[in-house]
């Protein structure tokens, strides 16, 4: 049997999770980050589901998401409506789940060519 390593070109991808680290390509973050498919940020200053409010969004935005997927760590955490909203008032969808759900989720979306951001929470 032949194998071979398929590595997605085009854009920045999640090669692993772990609960207190995400490698993206060859890089292991151990911060929140935002990731969009030519863009990583880092030190994205949230911690927890919880401390996400309005003035969160607009760094996000920056990125022209037509979609959000909120990685909020190693269990899927809900954030304050009010962040939610910012997204939903614009038309843009938001998504929240795990971390590791989040990166295939992610993977699969930028491999299709869209405009997704993932946030990802780390502690």
């Amino acid at each position: 049997m032949d194998l071979s390593l398929d590595r997605p070109g085009d854009f920045l991808f999640v090669r692993r999770v772990a609960p207190n680290a995400i490698t993206v390509v060859d890089r292991e973050l151990t911060a929140s980050f935002l990731l969009a498919p030519e863009r990583a940020v880092e030190h994205w200053t949230v911690t927890s589901a919880q401390a996400l409010d309005e003035s969160h969004v607009d760094g996000i935005l920056e990125l022209k998401p037509e979609v959000v997927l909120l990685g909020t760590g190693f269990r899927q955490q809900f954030p304050p409506a009010a962040f939610m909203a910012g997204f939903l008032r614009l038309g843009i969808g938001i998504e929240v789940m795990d971390n590791a759900a989040a990166a295939r989720t992610y993977g699969l979306l930028a491999g299709e060519g869209r405009r997704v951001v993932a946030a990802f929470i780390l502690p």
